[in-house]
């Protein structure tokens, strides 16, 4: 299914994972919190899994919370269920790590690239405003505009946040290619909505829907450069 239509206006990224580096420094932030557990033969990787169920788990839930609060309560369930001792301080050095986390080698440069190219840039995230801050600053200046789920009062793969984007953006499906490494949350939402997006498959464990193919795939951001080039938009 590959890229057609009218040329888009705006280029919406997920961003953690996309464009910043989550599953490292996610990974250094577990490996930071159990450094202080007296059990040190938990798995990190165990510690994240269990972790990302309880996040999503507790996003889809009403009324609506901050990242922050999702992500303590989420680090507090899943250590519980681990037998661990949770602390406040974990949380902080959660989520203080993911405002830090960098992003890919190639994701400032590609950005500069697409800007000069004409398109505007825009994020749209299953984060804080005061979170991602911290990320935004790392990206060269290139972002116009940044959609948060505090912002939307709902998170991915809810269609909320992608319509509250859009309508913020002053556009329609047809103007915007989303582009993200995320395919049960962002992938889920072009497939319901029907707007265009590439998938940035970085050869992690996450994989693909099976009912559904994005309209192109690469193996990292720059490559969406050459895949822009060869449309004759």
């Amino acid at each position: 299914m590959a890229l057609k239509g009218q040329k888009p206006l705006w280029l919406t990224f997920d961003c953690y994972g996309t464009l910043i580096q989550w599953d490292e420094g996610l990974l250094a932030a577990v490996k930071q919190i159990l450094v202080q557990q007296t059990d040190h033969s938990i798995d990190p990787d165990t510690l994240i899994e269990i972790y990302d169920k309880y996040e999503h788990q507790l996003e889809q839930s009403t009324p609506h919370r901050k990242f922050k609060d999702v992500a303590g309560k989420a680090l507090e369930m899943a250590m519980i269920e681990l037998g661990l001792a949770y602390q406040a301080s974990d949380i902080d050095i959660l989520t203080s790590s993911i405002s830090k986390m960098p992003p890919f080698a190639e994701v400032v440069s590609t950005l500069a690239q697409l800007k000069n190219m004409g398109f505007k840039l825009c994020i749209i995230s299953n984060t804080d405003d005061d979170i991602i801050a911290g990320n935004v600053d790392q990206l060269g200046g290139h972002i116009d505009r940044v959609i948060s789920a505090q912002q939307a009062q709902a998170y991915k793969p809810s269609r909320k946040i992608f319509e509250y984007a859009h309508k913020q953006l002053g556009i329609t499906k047809d103007d915007v290619l989303h582009i993200c490494a995320s395919p049960h949350l962002d992938l889920v939402a072009a497939r319901e909505m029907g707007f265009r997006a590439v998938w940035v498959d970085r050869g992690t464990k996450r994989k693909p829907l099976t009912d559904y193919t994005p309209n192109e795939t690469v193996a990292t951001l720059d490559k969406v450069i050459d895949k822009l080039q060869n449309i004759n938009w």
